[in-house]
């Protein structure tokens, strides 16, 4: 090997290799879109060509709105549209809050009492509380049928805290040294110089609190009657499973929904996250990787 010759990985591919990368990402991208067009063109297609299709519509003939109009005319999957779009912005927003002071204090050298409270949220990491306990202590603090339910006991996530308070970290000393010799007190370092510096990685953490709490169901299965339920708990009882959804004001079930009606649900519950990703994405080597590393 010369002196002068470059490493495997250095050299340009030969056309054979991209031929083969491209027909690979080519198969990923149909493997990923066609399901997503299938369920969206039968949410958009008649019941009767659902039928005569066998369930399934890869390209409708009479697009038509029914479906949606059905979905979005009242009822349990608008009322659970609103909770779970209500319960995702305000238990983001104090998720958000509660983990960048939490994160911030435990960033900072010297603070009274800072290594024991980070070693006890590290140990709610190792050793989580199971579905007993928990569903215990929700009853003891008279959560139950409440929203609060599905935001307290998981409002700060020890692995969003990590990130951010690695992320906190990083930020060069002599940025907090001179906040302080112009007389900023704690908040104001946090609010004015650690914020502004942070917008990467708070947009991750906040786009994964968002969909923690967006795709959330199984806490309200627990926690919340059937007439509270929010969307993903109606999807999945609604459609996944098959069967009607019982309201307890009236003591009626509700007659199982038409595959169109199901598949709307579906992407009306999808759709929301696919279109706050893309505006995110680019935050995330840059968030996530080096709160990581530089914790």
């Amino acid at each position: 090997m010369s002196a002068h010759a470059r490493p495997g990985w250095m050299e340009k591919p030969k056309p054979v290799t991209q031929a083969a990368k491209i027909l690979a990402l080519a198969a990923v991208v149909l493997l990923v879109c066609v399901p997503f067009l299938v369920i969206l063109s039968t949410s958009l297609a008649s019941q009767r060509e659902v039928i005569a299709n066998g369930g399934w519509v890869l390209w409708p003939q009479n697009p038509t709105l029914k479906a949606y109009e059905d979905i979005l005319d009242g009822g349990i999957v608008t009322q659970a549209l609103g909770v779970s779009a209500g319960v995702t912005v305000i238990g983001t927003l104090l998720s958000l809050a509660c983990t960048v002071t939490l994160a911030y204090a435990l960033s900072r050298p010297g603070v009274f009492g800072g290594k024991p409270v980070l070693l006890l949220v590290l140990f709610t990491f190792l050793f989580p509380p199971g579905m007993i306990p928990s569903f215990l202590l929700v009853k003891e603090l008279g959560l139950l049928d409440s929203y609060t339910s599905l935001v307290l006991p998981v409002l700060v996530n020890v692995f969003n805290l990590v990130v951010l308070r690695g992320f906190f970290q990083g930020i060069p000393e002599e940025l907090y040294e001179a906040a302080r010799l112009d007389g900023a007190g704690d908040w104001r370092v946090l609010w004015s110089v650690v914020l502004p510096l942070s917008k990467a990685a708070l947009a991750v953490v906040g786009l994964f609190y968002a969909v923690a709490y967006w795709n959330s169901w199984f806490y309200a299965s627990l926690y919340l009657e059937s007439d509270h339920w929010p969307l993903q708990q109606v999807l999945r009882t609604y459609v996944v499973a098959g069967s009607g959804i019982t309201d307890t004001t009236t003591g009626e079930a509700t007659v199982n929904a038409p595959q169109t009606v199901q598949m709307a649900v579906l992407v009306i519950a999808t759709v929301p996250i696919l279109l706050v990703y893309p505006f995110l994405q680019k935050y995330f080597t840059k968030g996530v990787l080096t709160g990581a590393i530089k914790s």
